[in-house]
């Protein structure tokens, strides 16, 4: 198993693991800011690993699948437990809010398995909104948290995220940003980080 962490896909997708428990950790703490820069990097590493994986020559089919298992079960955590514990934060561990967190970690799981089977619809589309615009949304909806009061932001944070699952989980089509998108990504990681450093 060890051999597995001389892939650098793998080693890009552990990377943006520990991006996404360092956003968990300061979710817990309150500190929403950093949470959210967190896990923006956990995305940016998310990305990356799949250009570098098919940039790569040589890899076996093996080490392609092991990836992309890795991969998924990340995207779980990034994706599902982190939205969740951000919301149980910031509702102040309300059991009002664990019915929210159950459902954007079942969602996460049910949508991932689902791609693990079935994929994509074509190269450019996806059957569904990809999880990982959700807190690409969530990092965007957060810049206005101070213009509400906190019951209020919290109402609305709740609403939103609950919006999210059945976009998630729906037939719509969606577009897969690819390519020179990623650049988009790495200006919007970066800018976030500076705004939210600096809010902070």
């Amino acid at each position: 198993m060890f051999s597995f962490f001389n892939d650098l896909p793998n080693i890009c997708s552990l990377a943006g693991l520990g991006c996404a428990l360092l956003g968990i950790y300061f979710a817990v703490l309150g500190n929403f800011h950093f949470a959210l820069i967190g896990v923006l990097w956990a995305t940016l590493f998310d990305w990356g690993d799949g250009i570098i994986a098919r940039n790569i020559k040589g890899r076996t089919e093996i080490q392609g699948a092991f990836g992309a298992n890795l991969d998924s079960l990340i995207d779980i955590v990034s994706f599902g437990v982190f939205p969740a514990v951000f919301l149980l934060s910031y509702g102040e561990f309300n059991p009002l809010f664990l019915p929210g967190a159950f459902i954007l970690i079942a969602v996460s799981t049910i949508r991932l398995s689902y791609f693990n089977i079935y994929g994509m619809i074509d190269k450019k589309t996806y059957r569904g909104l990809a999880i990982d615009n959700n807190v690409i949304i969530l990092a965007f909806l957060f810049l206005f948290e101070g213009l509400f009061t906190h019951t209020l932001f919290s109402i609305i944070l709740y609403v939103v995220l609950m919006i999210m699952p059945i976009l998630n989980l729906a037939s719509i089509r969606t577009y897969k940003f690819d390519g020179k998108w990623v650049y988009v990504l790495i200006g919007y990681v970066i800018g976030m980080t500076v705004i939210y450093c600096c809010i902070n």
